[in-house]
């Protein structure tokens, strides 16, 4: 009986120990998690992008001038009307060009006159002239009368030259004449839409130093439109990396909130814009307009997709710039955050050796992280490879690392 009790209490010690030991190893275990925030690795797309800001422009803008001086005597288009190509936009009034017209005319007239004149002379000075070659071997006249004659006749001849030549300068005064009588109808070039009017009727313009504008014209507003954006020089290059290989282009307008559109980027301009130091470039994005809701002027906000994965394994940023403290990790991690870890050192240079010159290979060195994850009561360190990443999480491209796993983002605050 005796020995029955002293096993009895054996047994119950030994259960009291267990039950302390694991009440103290989950408890302790409960108290690392209830220190850190964590969360859950996924898998799913995720994108590289570039942000920028631009204004919307039409593709083209067509200034309509006048050629012509004079008081605008009809305005036939306003402002966003649809117009035609070679429709009358607006008149100019027309009596000065008609009068030069008119005297143009007269001119040519008179000079057609004139040839006739002349060529009455140059008949009869030729008759005088063969006159006088039958009467020189005669001696009927003198040797300085047949000079004279002869004289004469080339001196006609000239004449009829000299009044054909007029006639023609005046024929191209009144062509010119009637092209500025044509140039009172002010016409639009291109179809398009009317962006801007700057006349009024009778209002006068004066194009003797410099062209007036009078309208401008945006063909093709309504089928597609150019965003101007300014990039940063330090992202020029993927963007001209996404040029090639065509990714979209998606932007917003405060105009339409909840719409996202969508363009290419179409061009991306050599020339520099330097302001305080700070070196852009613009990048053209060719967009669609066809109902309208991108207007001249709106401020684009733009954001270029560089690359696109699917389907790949993530990690939100905030547990890439989680950094622990060396009484909450593991000893054999604690030199990682010293950044001298004793068992990758020899790997390390290894692989810096093997990288030498070539870019790719030191990118993949560069891209070489640590995360943490619970063990236990302490934190372990997990190295990855990082690949794209965007505002909220990173592409894991290699590391023991598996999706719904927890990887530690920051201390909890503890009241």
């Amino acid at each position: 009986m005796k020995r029955f009790f002293f096993w009895m209490i054996v047994a119950g010690i030994v259960v009291a120990a267990s039950a302390a030991g694991y009440g103290k190893f989950h408890g302790a275990k409960q108290d690392a998690a209830s220190l850190y925030r964590t969360m859950k690795v996924s898998r799913g797309e995720i994108k590289s992008i570039v942000t920028s800001s631009g204004t919307v422009q039409p593709v083209l803008s067509v200034q309509v001038g006048a050629f012509v001086s004079g008081p605008i005597t009809e305005v036939k288009v306003d402002f966003n009307a649809k117009v035609k190509k070679h429709q009358v936009l607006a008149l100019v009034d027309k009596l000065i060009p008609t009068a030069q017209r008119d005297q143009a005319k007269a001119s040519l007239e008179c000079a057609k006159a004139n040839l006739l004149q002349a060529n009455a002379k140059l008949k009869e000075s030729e008759r005088d002239w063969k006159r006088a070659k039958v009467l020189l071997p005669k001696q009927a006249i003198a040797d300085t009368d047949y000079d004279l004659a002869e004289a004469t006749y080339e001196a006609a001849k000239a004449n009829v030259e000299v009044c054909k030549a007029t006639i023609k300068q005046n024929e191209g005064a009144l062509n010119l004449a009637e092209v500025n009588l044509a140039y009172t109808v002010i016409e639009s070039p291109v179809d398009g839409i009317i962006t801007d009017r700057k006349i009024d009727p009778g209002q006068t313009v004066a194009s003797q130093f410099q062209t007036p504008v009078l309208f401008v014209v945006a063909p093709d507003l309504e089928k597609r439109v150019y965003v101007q954006a300014a990039v940063d020089e330090a992202d020029i290059g993927m963007i001209r990396e996404a040029q090639s290989r065509k990714e979209p282009v998606t932007f917003t307008v405060d105009a339409y909130p909840k719409d996202t559109f969508r363009g290419k980027i179409f061009q991306v301009r050599l020339t520099p814009t330097t302001v305080q130091n700070v070196v852009t470039y613009t990048v053209i994005v060719e967009a669609p307009n066809l109902e309208l809701k991108l207007l001249p002027g709106m401020t684009a906000n733009l954001t270029f997709q560089i690359e696109k994965h699917e389907g790949k394994l993530k990690v939100p940023n905030a547990a890439l710039r989680f950094f622990p403290k060396p009484n909450q990790v593991r000893p054999s991690d604690v030199p990682i955050l010293d950044g001298a870890a004793p068992d990758n050192q020899e790997a390390r240079e290894a692989e810096a050796a093997e990288a030498g010159d070539d870019p790719a290979a030191k990118e993949r060195l560069r891209k070489q992280r640590y995360l943490w994850v619970i063990d236990g009561d302490l934190l372990k360190a997990v190295k990855i490879t990082t690949g794209l990443s965007d505002k909220t999480c990173t592409e894991v491209v290699s590391g023991d690392l598996s999706e719904g796993q927890l990887v530690v983002t920051g201390m909890k605050l503890h009241q």
